[in-house]
């Protein structure tokens, strides 16, 4: 029942807001009780730090086991993050939205959870760019922060425009986008 009134919280989240979701609107879509709702979450606040948490220790913990393959050289790990990121969409494409859009709504108490894991994310794609740099894999002047940024700022806004069921599926905008970031756009002179 946890599970159920979580994803149908996150389909409400997404169709109406956060703010606008009401406790009764979830347990009236769900025709149980507000009982049955407080019985597994003290707060809708709660529900959505709860989702937050799930979405984002999921990425990192899915990040992690990219990073610790060795036997991949650092090009394709960065890939893999972004093969991950992007076929992230196609499972769990309204978390995405409501973990980036709904993150406003959650109390400093929560975010000490979450943030540190966002953060984790980013300083694992900014280290593996620094250890791609001193291995001669990527161009010895970028900027290992504003790098890492980019890449998060290409696949996170991602969440907002592609549709799984679309022209592309997950692996052709992947592949565009890991293209993108180690050759970049323009021919070769």
């Amino acid at each position: 029942m946890k599970e159920k009134i979580t994803e149908q919280s996150i389909r409400l989240f997404e169709k109406k807001g956060f703010s606008e979701t009401s406790i009764q609107d979830i347990v009236d879509s769900l025709g149980v009780t507000k009982g049955t709702f407080y019985y597994y979450f003290s707060s809708k606040e709660e529900l959505l730090m709860d989702i937050h948490y799930k979405y984002i220790k999921t990425l990192v913990e899915d990040e992690e086991r990219i990073l610790n393959n060795h036997q991949n050289d650092c090009k394709t790990k960065l890939a893999g993050i972004v093969h991950m990121l992007i076929g992230d969409i196609d499972k769990t494409g309204l978390s995405a939205k409501i973990f980036f859009r709904e993150m406003k709504n959650l109390k400093p108490e929560h975010l000490e959870k979450i943030v540190p894991l966002r953060d984790q994310f980013r300083i694992n794609i900014e280290e593996l760019i620094k250890e791609g740099i001193q291995k001669g894999e990527f161009k010895e002047h970028l900027n290992a922060t504003i790098i890492s940024l980019g890449i998060l700022g290409v696949t996170n806004w991602s969440y907002q425009w592609f549709k799984p069921e679309g022209a592309k599926t997950a692996e052709d905008v992947s592949n565009m986008f890991v293209d993108m970031i180690l050759n970049g756009v323009a021919n070769e002179q």
